[in-house]
């Protein structure tokens, strides 16, 4: 059975392992309804009782599957905020839209406002069909997503009432907590300093290949008792066989790392996805981590990561070759 873990001072525990939900929103390629509900079935059956979507994840799509899969079960489900979902007049077919294909016909609009945080929430709640969201999620409002529009943004957060707006929605009893979903440190750093999250969720910014969590994010949620989701644990896949990192082809130093960390690994036995999860998991700061999954195979198959026997021997090994930070806790 999987480990659970408490999720800071929520009242809730998550699985070490949950489920990311971008893959359930045709992420890169489409999945077929009845492949997202056997998918999201094989999570609750090996053990996973935490679920993370988005609107943004198919323009609704990935919330409604991830609804009907969940119905009537105890699971813990975090999603997004700060994107709202405007109709469009006519279907977009099977086209890319943002990096996702066939999605629902619905474009999004940034909006941090107290009136933007509360509408998306009472539509998550729609989209889902559920009575309630445990932990909502503001979604990509730093500036590698936001750009110029960074800090108009963020005051529409901390001056437009949207801080205030999760936190009344906590007070109230409505949701167990609040918190980012995002994939750069900075904006981290800049929201602990209006405001105690009560989760960060960080995507690849903390994996085999990329540690930059440690030298400032880590001791800072530490020192507010913040807990760490970890997205992108595969760093978008180049850690579990796919020529991506970050959305993107990986540049040639990238691609280099993780064959070195990739030949460590075979050297030793082991899958390189089974050494990147226990990674991350041997930080006391991480909660749990959140690989996205198309297929009920591909859940399956990080549950059994989870599982494998890993030699002491390894991760001397990358430590010594540098390919892990001095800093990193590894695990026992």
């Amino acid at each position: 059975m999987i480990a659970r873990r408490a999720l800071g001072d929520t009242g809730l525990e998550v699985s070490e392992l949950g489920l990311g939900g971008a893959a359930l929103g045709n992420l890169y390629a489409p999945v077929e309804d009845e492949d997202a509900r056997l998918t999201v079935a094989a999570a609750l059956e090996g053990g996973v009782n935490f679920v993370d979507v988005a609107p943004f994840y198919g323009m609704g799509l990935a919330e409604r599957r991830v609804g009907d899969a969940l119905r009537m079960r105890e699971t813990v489900i975090s999603t997004k905020v700060g994107r709202l979902l405007d109709p469009l007049s006519s279907a977009p077919g099977m086209v890319e839209r943002h990096g996702f294909v066939t999605t629902l016909p619905f474009e999004p609009r940034f909006d941090y406002t107290r009136e933007g945080i509360l509408r998306s929430h009472e539509d998550s709640l729609q989209r889902l069909g559920l009575g309630r969201i445990d932990l909502l999620l503001i979604h990509d409002i730093g500036s590698s997503t936001q750009g110029a529009e960074a800090a108009r943004r963020m005051a529409e957060l901390t001056e437009g009432g949207g801080l205030d707006a999760l936190a009344m929605l906590k007070r109230q009893g409505i949701i167990a907590g609040w918190g980012l979903g995002v994939n750069e440190i900075a904006v981290c750093l800049e929201i602990l300093n209006h405001a105690r999250p009560d989760a960060i969720l960080l995507a690849g910014r903390y994996s085999l290949l990329d540690q930059e969590a440690l030298e400032r994010l880590f001791p800072a949620a530490a020192a507010r008792s913040v807990p760490i989701i970890v997205g992108g644990p595969f760093n978008s896949g180049l850690l579990a066989g796919t020529p991506r990192f970050d959305y993107a082809p990986p540049p040639a130093a990238i691609r280099d790392k993780a064959k070195r960390l990739d030949a460590i690994c075979t050297h030793h036995g082991v899958p390189l996805p089974a050494a990147a999860l226990q990674f991350i998991l041997a930080h006391p700061q991480v909660a749990t981590t959140v690989p996205g999954a198309r297929s009920a195979d591909e859940v399956r198959a990080n549950i059994g990561f989870l599982d494998v026997a890993i030699p002491s021997a390894l991760w001397h090994d990358l430590a010594d070759n540098g390919l892990v930070s001095a800093d990193a806790p590894l695990p026992a």
